[in-house]
């Protein structure tokens, strides 16, 4: 039951756990609650606005009752003057904690990288270090504080480098998807990078592999695998001769290593590096010769079905039996997903005697064999995985027959 009398040091010194609540007579709304454990908070009650309020002052031992007192005299004065007392705590809360998030590196590692993991795990913490990588001066910039500015003299510095436009705008919009989630979350009000516009990039030029590069490819590729089973061979002969335990044994697989399935895959998919070596036996479906790309692995965030043709077919059969039956369909030595092909691939490519090329071109030679055997752009595009026609008509000057079919039926 509640007890009425003025807050001194006395009163609170006689209240007891059973008295639960005391009232103070001079301040309309000042009290003081009492746990059954004997601790005491000291509150004021109002009304604002139809809105009823009770306002923590402060826990005894922490203030004094005149201290309490005092505060709540100064708090009353507010509200009278129509201030919401506690509203304004709450937002004095809030920008402490704001101010906590405020500078880019905290940011990142406090909202921006858990909330991208939430999304894709496997291909956040790669995203969170480029973009450190990429930016690593603005990370102790205040994030209201990073500007078009800022961004256009980086923009310049890079491309007096030699980065080329589409790497870096690569990076600058994934600094503008940073920031635009720092808006959306009210971290900050506002950005002003959307005045940086992409820089033209020209995506009509593709790389892909002629007939004769792509046999070097393919006899390259043989011949690096009969160098291994042979090199497996003489291994095994010398541990043989020693009594050592013997390696496993190569010459019953139709591959040495990963490395060929990989490539073949990739040359009759036109799946994405990451999505190769991302995928599970559980996505392939060999009896219906399908494969499934799902949306965790994708860049595009979205699940896609590529039908197996026979040689892709026949490779990931002939890989299933050569390295098992589950899991990761391509794995490192330590049984964990495979990372990088890097040096194989570098090697295969010197011994094939082919230039310029990069294993994502292996994507582009995919896509133009289609477009040059006259499949459509939306099939191509479908596909590839691209989300509209826009990164597909690169693809679309390698028809020439379609353009010339098109004017002579008017010639």
């Amino acid at each position: 039951m509640a007890v009425k009398a003025k807050i001194s040091n006395s009163t609170i010194r006689n209240l007891k756990p059973s008295d639960k609540r005391l009232n103070d007579t001079d301040i309309s709304g000042f009290h003081a609650r009492i746990t059954e454990n004997g601790k005491i908070k000291y509150y004021l009650f109002y009304r604002l606005n139809g809105k009823q309020v009770n306002y923590l002052l402060g826990a005894d031992g922490q203030i004094t009752p005149a201290q309490a007192r005092d505060l709540a005299k100064d708090k009353s004065a507010e509200i009278i003057k129509g201030i919401d007392v506690q509203a304004v705590r709450k937002q004095a809360k809030e920008q402490v904690r704001l101010s906590k998030l405020s500078t880019l590196r905290a940011f990142v590692e406090q909202k921006y990288k858990p909330w991208l993991e939430t999304r894709n795990a496997k291909t956040s913490t790669a995203a969170i270090k480029n973009l450190k990588a990429s930016f690593p001066q603005f990370l102790d910039f205040q994030l209201s504080d990073i500007t078009a500015w800022h961004l256009e003299k980086w923009r310049n510095e890079k491309k007096s480098g030699g980065l080329k436009p589409a790497t870096i705008n690569r990076r600058i919009n994934t600094l503008k998807g940073c920031l635009s989630r720092a808006v959306e979350w009210e971290i900050i009000e506002s950005h002003d990078l959307h005045k940086v516009k992409a820089l033209k990039v020209d995506n009509s030029k593709v790389r892909y592999l002629d007939k004769d590069e792509e046999k070097r490819l393919r006899d390259a590729l043989k011949s690096r695998d009969g160098k291994i089973k042979s090199q497996r061979t003489s291994a095994n002969k010398f541990r043989v001769e020693r009594g050592y335990e013997l390696l496993p044994d190569l010459t019953q697989n139709t591959f040495a290593d990963y490395l060929s399935p990989i490539v073949l895959l990739a040359m009759n998919t036109g799946m994405r590096r990451g999505e190769i070596l991302s995928i599970e036996w559980q996505n392939v479906d060999l009896s219906n010769r399908n494969l499934t790309v799902i949306s965790e692995n994708a860049k595009s965030g979205k699940t896609r079905h590529i039908p197996l043709n026979n040689e892709a077919y026949e490779t990931l059969k002939n890989w299933k039996i050569d390295s098992g039956f589950h899991g990761l369909v391509f794995k490192g030595q330590d049984g964990k997903q495979l990372l990088e092909i890097r040096k194989s691939w570098a090697t295969v490519l010197d011994m094939a005697k082919i230039e310029d090329f990069r294993f994502h071109d292996l994507r582009h030679h995919f896509a133009s064999k289609l477009v040059m055997a006259s499949v459509d752009l939306n099939t191509v595009r479908e596909l590839l995985g691209h989300s509209d026609l826009t990164m597909t008509l690169r693809y679309a000057h390698l028809a020439p027959e379609h353009k010339a079919a098109a004017v002579n039926l008017i010639g």
